[in-house]
């Protein structure tokens, strides 16, 4: 299965895309996938351009790509003015317009990061109805860690808990959707026919 990370952490290193990575390891131990990450800093440029001419660039084109042919999502943003980055609306802002019900259906867990507790909240209004409104299927566990969660307890628990979240909805809708080669096409006409009953009848 294809776990895409999306990650809009903008400095180097990024507490962002450490719990990003940290949250995939997590999936990663639940059931096999194979991880791709998308960075959004590095995609900037090409999501101004793609609001100013309507079309994407190469790499925002495979990206976009990449997150609409997962089986499941993990989205971290860090808090900016007391919400998530305006690179990171901007992203899906974009895969919106291209396909608004391009992650319906998807499994997606939401996290974030912030210097402070105070932001945690950014989780359930801010993150939470953007993806209910893109259709896709939010886990119940959001993660948010404040810059004094790092090494304190508590912080591996909510990843874990979330992460088996993800795993499960992943490996659950994987297994109901079921290939199916033995549907057969009958035309209308016939349908009706068969419902008329013999001619005269």
């Amino acid at each position: 299965m294809k776990l895409v990370v999306v990650s809009a952490g903008l400095s180097v290193p990024s507490s962002t895309r450490l719990l990003a990575d940290r949250l995939a390891a997590a999936v990663g131990r639940q059931t096999p996938v194979d991880v791709q990450v998308v960075e959004l800093r590095d995609l900037a440029v090409e999501i101004a351009h793609n609001f100013t001419n309507g079309f994407p660039g190469k790499t925002l084109a495979a990206a976009i790509d990449a997150v609409t042919g997962a089986d499941g999502l993990i989205v971290v943003t860090p808090v900016f003015s007391a919400s998530y980055s305006g690179l990171f609306k901007s992203f899906f802002d974009v895969l919106g317009v291209s396909d608004k019900d391009a992650l319906a259906g998807t499994p997606v867990l939401i996290a974030a990061t912030g210097g402070t507790a105070r932001h945690s909240l950014v989780l359930e209004h801010a993150l939470r109805p953007l993806f209910a409104h893109l259709r896709a299927v939010v886990v119940p566990t959001g993660v948010y860690a404040a810059s004094e969660d790092w090494g304190a307890e508590g912080l591996d628990g909510r990843i874990e808990r979330a992460a088996g979240e993800l795993a499960g909805l992943m490996t659950g809708l994987s297994a109901a959707r079921p290939v199916r080669n033995d549907l057969e096409v009958v035309p209308f006409a016939q349908q009706l026919a068969a419902l008329s009953g013999p001619s005269g009848a």
